[in-house]
């Protein structure tokens, strides 16, 4: 920038010389005329005034474009070289510059990108043999983003400070506490670089990581710790803790919970849900409560007449009776409460066999291809409804039906059965079906009864065992609909499941996003995050679509969208998208450009509902966004009706262009991402900009360290002087 204004200001100089220059020439050749020469030139210039005075202004007029030409061309076109050079360099290798300015300077530029081209082809080389060098890396660290994605517990590795490295999308569900109908629902406390202690009481981790530390100086191999903690959400979790061991020794406050080198760099947190466990366990209790206590007054009752007619064996019969009828009386109504407790808690009674809610197709298909494969038997299978889920323990259920299978095939020559699942109320309705006799019934029940074989695996469990772990029945009987015998089991059907989103998959990118192994390295910053570098930042990324351009007048945010960016990864997993009802009408006007309707705010949640979830989305962070004195006026103006005040420090990718590119004709988004490499998708929805966004800010950091800006505070104090710093909303 100083470069330029003393370029300018020379040239203006130069320009202004030649000016003085031409009035010195003209005053001294008019003070060495005589008075007849003056006459003559005062009358031809009374007759042609006009005229001089228009070549005159001409004259100055040339004057000025070859001095505005000179400077385009040796002073204005370095410069803008010189930003394009700035971005080839430190974010975009594939830009190369513009041929401006004087020939010279047009051969530069053509020489500089020919060196460009030499050098991304060097570029590529190396990152090829790079990338071959860390394919294996690579490969182990997918498959343990693949295990951890695929694990059915919930598993959250954290550092010593408490912020999230790593976890997986079971552990993510398992945190989400706001429901699928409350806004922002898709947004989860969870997330990289966040603090667990947002989550958990920090001094139950604190005490597990204790125990821990001593089990570790006893000389334990795997120390680890447990302990039960609840959610927000009143979710009871049991957590088991396992440390993770780092060599490199660098925390020097560690060393005492090190033996034979290991120090403790971070932990694994691995919850299981035991909400229901717990309700179970007490519903037993209860169980047990309510038939000791219900049947005790009815056990004194009968062993006091038993022992009055043991007592006395030779009273009248009336009296006999009447004792009698005392013992059938009390049985009869013990009978009836372990009846009645027994059909209130069966639920409760089978809870400690280990079901498991499985979509009924893939029951199907796996029994399928068990009994044809091992067996030979061919197998059909019916259609099913499609919401169609079962709790069952998969594993027995279809050694149990490859039994009965082998037995038809060995006993009853049957070499083709069929499979059916229907609904029936609570209970589901499991059919093997074959063509041929029935059996009868002392065979099917000596099958019941016996160990099961079959494909050459056996089990000690019974048929009847299965069944019974299920709390269904079984029995023989004809198929009403075809000619077919079946046997028939009743198991027990579970909620559907929600299924996942394809748009949700679509948008997001593969589960590396879910982990950042670099996080280990960090520490917790005490200082001021004025002072802390922009690389060791996080952000939220963030853009509102709005009914208009005028907050002040009564426009309202109709769209938000966020992002976070996590030790200089864009981390799209964890997004916000939320549509929110203004309660007013849209400008027609703003409809084409961000493509939101009246339909489709309405019945959406409100401003008051959304900015609770998004100022909890950006906890601890930076806020940035593109022009973001329009998206924080928006915000400003609901501080009174929501009581959310945003405080966060803020960045604006606008400034910084103008920071960065003073030179350039636009800042922009469309602008600054072509500039930048930065693929532009999704633009005028709000979530689109944020990601077009981040991904320009990122690219940003390192052009703003080549002008020796690097922490929170010099980049905010470098924009505050920018000129479209002063726009106001």
């Amino acid at each position: 920038m100083n470069h330029r204004i003393r370029l300018a200001i020379g040239l203006g100089g130069l320009y202004g010389l030649l000016v003085v220059l031409f009035g010195i020439l003209g005053a001294v050749l008019w003070s060495d005329m005589q008075d007849a020469e003056r006459q003559a030139v005062l009358s031809i210039m009374r007759q042609r005034y006009a005229l001089a005075v228009l070549i005159i202004l001409l004259a100055w007029a040339g004057l000025g474009l070859l001095v505005w030409a000179l400077y385009r061309a040796y002073a204005l076109a370095p410069l803008r070289l010189r930003e394009q050079a700035l971005i080839m360099v430190n974010s975009n290798p594939a830009l190369r510059l513009q041929e401006l300015g004087a020939p010279e300077i047009r051969t530069l530029a053509q020489v500089v990108n020919a060196l460009a081209d030499q050098r991304e082809s060097l570029q590529h080389d190396v990152a090829q043999k790079i990338l071959q060098a860390k394919a294996s890396v690579e490969e182990e660290k997918n498959r343990l983003a693949a295990l951890m994605s695929e694990l059915t517990q919930s598993v959250v590795v954290c550092n010593l400070d408490g912020r999230i490295l790593l976890y997986n999308h079971r552990a993510r569900l398992q945190f989400q506490v706001l429901g699928p109908s409350a806004p922002g629902g898709s947004a989860a406390l969870i997330g990289l670089g966040r603090s667990i202690f947002s989550m958990m009481e920090r001094s139950l981790i604190t005490h597990a990581l204790e125990s821990v530390q001593h089990r570790l100086i006893r000389g334990s191999v795997q120390p680890s710790a447990n302990f039960v903690t609840t959610t927000h959400s009143g979710q009871l979790i049991r957590v088991q803790m396992a440390p993770v061991f780092s060599n490199s020794g660098r925390d020097k406050d560690l060393q005492a919970s090190a033996t034979a080198g290991r120090v403790i760099s971070g932990y694994v947190l691995m919850l299981d849900n035991i909400t229901r466990n717990v309700e179970a366990q007490s519903r037993r209790d209860l169980l047990l409560q309510a038939l000791t206590e219900g049947s005790r007054a009815s056990l004194g009752n009968v062993r006091a007449a038993v022992e009055n007619l043991l007592q006395y064996p030779d009273m009248e019969n009336e009296q006999r009776d009447c004792f009698v009828g005392v013992i059938r009386d009390e049985v009869e109504g013990m009978s009836q409460h372990i009846n009645h407790a027994s059909a209130e808690f069966a639920d409760t009674l089978k809870t400690r066999w280990p079901l498991e809610d499985m979509h009924g197709s893939d029951l199907l298909q796996a029994a399928q291809r068990r009994i044809e494969q091992r067996l030979g038997i061919s197998v059909t299978v019916e259609a099913l409804a499609s919401d169609l889920w079962i709790r069952v323990d998969s594993f027995s259920l279809i050694q149990g039906l490859s039994y009965l299978a082998v037995r038809l095939k060995e006993e009853c020559d049957v070499d083709a059965v069929a499979l059916r699942l229907r609904p029936t109320g609570r209970l589901a309705e499991l059919d093997l079906l074959w063509s041929g006799p029935a059996l009868d019934a002392a065979t099917l029940a000596s099958w019941e009864q016996a160990s099961m074989s079959a494909g050459g695996e056996g089990t000690p469990l019974t048929l009847r065992e299965v069944i019974e772990r299920h709390g269904g029945e079984l029995w023989q009987q004809r198929d009403q609909d075809t000619p077919l015998t079946l046997i028939r089991m009743l198991l027990p059907t579970a909620a559907a499941q929600d299924a996942a989103d394809p748009a949700v998959w679509l948008r997001n990118e593969s589960r590396p996003e879910y982990y950042d192994f670099d996080l280990f390295r960090q520490t917790e910053e005490t200082r001021a995050l004025d002072d802390r570098l922009l690389t060791q930042l996080s952000y939220t990324v963030f853009d509102t679509e709005t009914t208009g351009l005028e907050p002040s007048e009564g426009d309202e945010i109709i769209q938000i969208g966020a992002i976070r960016i996590v030790n200089g990864r864009l981390l799209r997993n964890e997004t916000i998208d939320q549509l929110i009802d203004p309660r007013r009408r849209l400008n027609p006007e703003s409809i084409p450009i961000h493509g939101i309707t009246e339909d489709m705010v309405k019945g959406q949640p409100t401003i008051e509902q959304v900015l609770p979830v998004f100022h909890e989305f950006c906890e601890d962070t930076v806020l940035v966004a593109h022009n973001a004195a329009f998206d924080m006026r928006f915000l400003q103006l609901k501080e009174a009706s929501t009581g959310i005040v945003f405080q966060h420090p803020v960045l604006d990718t606008l400034l910084l262009s103008a920071l960065i590119h003073p030179n350039q004709e636009s800042h922009r988004l469309e602008a600054i991402a072509e500039r930048l490499g930065v693929n532009v998708i999704g633009r005028h929805t709000a979530l689109g900009d944020a990601i077009v966004t981040g991904e320009i800010f990122l690219k940003m950091i390192p052009l703003l360290a080549e002008q020796n800006i690097h922490t929170l505070s010099q980049a905010r104090s470098a924009t505050a002087r920018t000129y479209y710093a002063r726009a106001s909303y």
